[in-house]
């Protein structure tokens, strides 16, 4: 039986300044912590790196993408509306 628990990560209205650091910041780390990974696990362990490099790839795709956002939405200076949930299960 899987056992579900969400939290809300994000929740509410940034400005284009805000919005651009606070995911800024959230990726950053995400990046940090599996080079991090990367390179204690190569370094202890010689284990396969693969997942970790692929992740960061993906991350760093998504960061771009959103800078691009951002950057488009300029002139506007819009609010963005930014909502994020963790979902945790255990099986």
């Amino acid at each position: 039986m899987k056992n579900n628990t969400e939290f809300k990560l994000i929740d509410g209205v940034f400005s284009l300044e805000d919005a651009d650091r606070v995911l800024t910041t959230l990726i950053n780390y995400k990046i940090d912590y599996h080079n991090r990974e990367d390179f204690s696990n190569h370094i202890r362990f010689n284990k396969d790196i693969e997942h970790s490099k692929k992740r960061i790839q993906e991350l760093t795709e998504t960061k771009d993408q959103i800078k691009n956002i951002i950057n488009n939405s300029k002139l506007r200076d819009p609010k963005f509306i930014i909502k994020g949930n963790i979902t945790i299960e255990l099986e």
